[in-house]
């Protein structure tokens, strides 16, 4: 036995033989790849992927906004309460992942800023409008038209802790989904499966 720890490296020792025509396929039946990014329609996902998808896109805005220096003015804390702001986004997220697959064309990236120029004055526009800040967050306003029920007043609430904040707000749009996921599946008719 050696001293030397590269003696006992587990990656060099795991390593399978050159036997090449082996036909051990065993676990391959799996993509080689993750599944190609995809649309997000916001409004169809199930309790599971919605709190994926919130994660996940949090997460990659907030790389976003360190990485290019966005002020609360592109990207306030509170985007996630701002419909505006999810979907679009979502959608630039989308654009980054597709842009920068590793099969993607060399100048999909150059496309990429392009369009991320356009949205970040989107972002600006839709910030503005709808009143969220650095420090306090508000409902973006609706306009309601003639016969329309008068919108509630709408108050300015002080942001304190926006990640605290973030997974209260998460948390509680997963339970909306699973309640009305929950809702539908009473409504089948156990024998049948049709909707009583």
């Amino acid at each position: 036995m050696s001293d030397d720890p590269r003696d006992d490296d587990a990656t060099t020792g795991d390593l399978p033989g050159p036997d090449l025509d082996d036909d051990g396929d065993e676990g391959f039946e799996d993509p080689l790849i993750a599944e190609p990014p995809h649309p997000i329609n916001w409004n169809l996902l199930n309790a599971d992927d919605a709190e994926v998808e919130w994660l996940e896109l949090n997460r990659w805005v907030d790389w976003l906004r360190h990485t290019y220096g966005l002020p609360a003015a592109v990207i306030p804390p509170a985007w996630y309460a701002h419909p505006e702001l999810l979907w679009e986004l979502s959608a630039l997220h989308l654009h980054w992942l597709c842009a920068y697959d590793p099969e993607q064309n060399g100048s999909a990236p150059l496309g990429w800023h392009r369009d991320f120029a356009d949205a970040r004055q989107r972002l600006r526009e839709w910030v503005a409008a709808s009143g969220t800040k650095l420090d306090h967050d508000r409902p973006t306003r609706q306009t309601v038209w003639p016969g329309e029920e008068p919108a509630d007043p709408i108050e300015d609430v002080p942001i304190i802790d926006r990640d605290a904040e973030f997974v209260e707000f998460v948390m509680a749009d997963v339970q909306a989904r699973r309640d009305a996921e929950e809702a539908f599946y009473r409504t089948l008719d156990p024998d049948t499966g049709e909707l009583s």
